[in-house]
Parts: structure tokens; C-alpha cells; sequence
């Protein structure tokens, strides 16, 4: 027996140390502020992190047109062997001469620097256009930190709605329980028919029904929050309970010129429109000609220091050119090329105003969303006293068996319902005003 009792004091001892060196996932976790879930979507979320590979890679893109302004430098090593000795024979007054003109190993060396003075100002456009494309890329990143961050809030007050929604559910639950039992003690004592306690019998089912359907919610609400913060689906959720209600009093007017003014869709629609153009003066450019100054240094020679040797009577030179090329007649193709430059900015310049009519539709419907719940949360407040104090009347002349099961019942459905509306609204306003700043471009941290 001591020896069990000493196994079983291990075991336990052993268990307790595990427990405490390695907490389980679920107790380690600490309740999360809405603020907190944000930052941790943003450090962890997956699209942000390739918007900033595509930032880096406009970034590159702009040094690599502005090397293009700069002089370019080659260098080239040639070897060449020939089948036969070109040979040339000379007449002299003392007899004939046979000179070697080509040795059969021939090597050269060149060097070459070339400065582009004159391209059409395509050099010009296309460096503004990479700057164009960062400035794209810029936005880019903070448009999808944006979404991110919307998607974050809207996932947290999603799971504090699911929350309170199984906690009215549990309360329900409870509250039919106890009626039901009334129901029971009355029916055995032949005080209520049996439809009374058949109806809360029901009424009781029903209610768990709706428990299992609100837990079913609340699971699927904290797995998105999962997802979106890149955690594993299944781990435990704590976050801080936030029933703020702060009255938004900005107007559809105000909410309409911020939007014009911050959202980035719209920056980056602008930034289409201007990229479009700089391409089209791009192809422009094939209209001129393109002029460079080009200065070269040869070396050659017999051997593989081109020093000089048979068939070289100087083994260097050097030269400097001013080069000029113009296509004269391609059969229309920088014509044609440019038109099609000129339609693709004419397109950009319309979607500009589509997605500018789209930005007024979606902020005057989250606009209209933070109104209604907001006028949702003040008319249902004062309705949960009534409610409560309804149920609390009803319950008490059933008690007394002034008042059916079903007026109990009915009034127990109305409270629900009402704490249901008022939570909801709570939750769905939080929810919309995060919306409205999405959809106005404001209300996220761009540091």
C-alpha cells in the first residue's frame, strides 16, 4: 500500500512539474485588445509580406533605369585562327619579297565606353516611370496593410458577437429549464394541463437547438480570427471584451471628401492613368533618332598579349565616334505601337472614375450600415429593462398561476430576442464603423 501511495505522489509530482515547465497553449495565451489582434494580422499576414518583395522590386527597378543615364563599359577578348597564312609578295630591285599579311592565330582585345546623349527622351520617361511604379508599390503596401487591419477588427468584434450570442443562449437555456421544472411541479399536482409542460418541454428543446447553433457559430468565428492572424485553426482565443459605443459624427458629406482624399484605390487608379501616359511618350520616342558617344581601344597581336607580332603593323588603336541610328520605315510599328500606348492610357483614365463611383457606393453604404446600428443600439437599450421586467411579471403571476406557460414562454423569447438585437447592434456597429474607415482611408497606423 505504501509503495502505491509512494508511485502515485511521483506520478502526480511528475505531472505537476510537466504542467508547469511546459504549459499547454491554451493557459499560456493572454486576452488580445482589438488593437493587439491588428498588430499581430499585420506582422503575420502573408499578402503584406509580398506587397513588400513587389516594393523592393519597384525599388530595384528605378536604380536599374537610372544606371541607364550613366556610361556603359565592355570589354571584349577575341581569338581567331585561320586556315592558311594570307600572304602578299613584293617585287623589289634586290628580288621578290613574300610578306605574311595574316597570321593563322589572330588575338584582339577591345575596350569600349558608350554615353547615351539623345534617345527620344525615352531614357527620361522611363526612369519617371519606374518612379511611378514605386510610388505604385507604396500604396500597394499600405492598401493591403489596410484590408488586413479591417479584416483584423472585423474578425475580433465578429468573435465577441458570437461570444455574447452563446451567452444569452446559456442564459435562455437556463431560464426555460427553471419554468420547464415550474411547469413539471405544477402539472404533478394536477394544477396545469399538460400542454403546459409539453410546451415548455419544447420550448426547452428548442432552446438548446439555438445553444448549439450559437457554440457551432462562435467555433467558426474564432478559426477565421485564426486564420487571419496566421495561427493554428484550432488554438484557444482570448481577447478583451471591448462594448465601446462612441457615436460617429462625422456626415456622408465628410465621410465622402475624406475618401476622395485618402483612399489608396483612388491613388493608385491616378498613378494607372500616369504610368499609361509615360508609356505612351516611351513609344513616342521610336519617332527620333537615338544618338551616343562611343569611344573604343583595340589591341591585337599573334599571340595572347596581343603585342603586336606578324600582320600588325600597329597592335593599338583607339577612336571616338558620335553614332546616330533612326528606323526610317518599319511598316507602321511604333505607329501602331503608340496607339496602342494611347488607348491604354485613355482606359486607365476612365477606370480612374470607375473606381472612384465605386469608392462613393461603398462608403455610402458603410455609412448607412454604422447609422443603422447606431440608431439600432439607442432604440433597443431602453427596450431591455422592459423586457427584463416583462419576463420577471410574467414568470411571477405564472407562479401563481395567473398566467399561462405560454405567456412565460413568449415573454422569455421577447427578452431573448431584445438582449440578442441589442448585442448585435453593439457588436455590428463596431464592426461598420471599422468599414467606414476602410472604406474613407482613414483610422490604421501607416508606420
Amino acid at each position: 500500500m505504501n509503495i502505491r501511495k509512494t508511485a502515485l505522489i511521483r506520478h502526480i509530482f511528475l505531472m505537476a512539474s510537466i504542467s508547469f515547465f511546459f504549459p499547454a497553449q491554451g493557459w499560456a495565451a493572454e486576452a488580445l485588445s482589438v488593437e493587439e489582434a491588428v498588430r499581430e494580422a499585420v506582422a503575420a499576414n502573408i499578402d503584406l509580406k509580398i506587397s513588400r518583395d513587389g516594393l523592393e522590386a519597384a525599388a530595384a527597378a528605378k536604380n536599374s533605369k537610372r544606371a541607364e543615364f550613366l556610361p556603359s563599359f565592355g570589354a571584349m577578348y577575341r581569338y581567331q585562327y585561320n586556315h592558311e597564312e594570307s600572304k602578299t609578295t613584293l617585287t623589289l630591285p634586290g628580288g621578290d619579297v613574300t610578306l605574311s599579311d595574316i597570321p593563322k592565330s589572330q588575338f584582339a582585345f577591345t575596350a569600349s565606353v558608350t554615353q547615351p546623349v539623345f534617345a527620344g527622351f525615352a531614357l527620361r520617361n522611363q526612369y519617371i516611370l519606374a518612379g511611378l511604379g514605386l510610388d505604385a508599390a507604396k500604396f500597394n503596401e499600405m492598401l493591403v496593410k489596410r484590408v488586413v487591419s479591417y479584416k483584423a477588427r472585423e474578425s475580433f468584434f465578429s468573435v465577441l458577437k458570437a461570444e455574447k450570442i452563446v451567452e444569452i443562449a446559456k442564459e435562455a437555456v437556463a431560464l426555460i429549464d427553471a419554468h420547464r421544472d415550474s411547469a413539471q411541479n405544477f402539472y404533478d399536482v394536477g394544477m396545469t394541463p399538460l400542454n403546459d409542460l409539453l410546451k415548455a418541454q419544447v420550448e426547452l428543446a428548442n432552446a438548446r437547438l439555438d445553444l448549439v447553433i450559437a457554440e457551432n457559430a462562435l467555433e467558426m468565428a474564432r478559426a477565421d480570427f485564426n486564420v487571419i492572424l496566421r495561427r493554428p485553426i484550432d488554438s484557444a482565443v482570448s481577447i478583451l471584451d471591448t462594448l465601446d459605443h462612441d457615436p460617429f459624427g462625422k456626415t456622408l458629406g465628410e465621410c465622402l471628401e475624406a475618401a476622395e482624399k485618402n483612399r489608396m484605390e483612388i491613388k493608385l487608379a491616378g498613378l494607372d492613368a500616369e504610368m499609361a501616359r509615360k508609356s505612351l511618350d516611351v513609344e513616342r520616342a521610336g519617332f527620333l533618332p537615338a544618338v551616343s558617344l562611343v569611344g573604343t581601344y583595340r589591341q591585337f597581336g599573334d599571340d595572347w598579349n596581343t603585342n603586336g607580332g606578324r600582320g600588325a603593323s600597329d597592335p593599338s588603336m583607339w577612336d571616338v565616334a558620335v553614332t546616330a541610328s533612326w528606323p526610317v520605315w518599319e511598316w507602321g510599328k511604333t505607329h501602331f505601337r503608340a496607339k496602342e500606348k494611347r488607348h491604354l492610357f485613355l482606359a486607365a483614365q476612365k477606370q480612374k472614375i470607375s473606381v472612384l463611383d465605386s469608392v462613393r457606393l461603398e462608403v455610402r453604404q458603410a455609412y448607412l450600415k454604422t447609422m443603422e446600428a447606431e440608431k439600432t443600439i439607442a432604440a433597443v437599450e431602453k427596450a431591455i429593462e422592459q423586457a427584463q421586467e416583462n419576463f420577471r411579471i410574467s414568470r411571477e403571476r405564472y407562479r401563481e398561476q395567473m398566467a399561462t406557460s405560454t405567456d412565460v414562454l413568449d415573454a422569455r423569447t421577447l427578452l431573448s430576442t431584445t438582449l440578442t438585437n441589442y448585442h448585435s447592434a453593439l457588436y455590428d456597429f463596431n464592426i461598420a464603423r471599422a468599414a467606414l474607415e476602410k472604406a474613407m482611408g482613414t483610422g490604421e497606423n501607416e508606420d
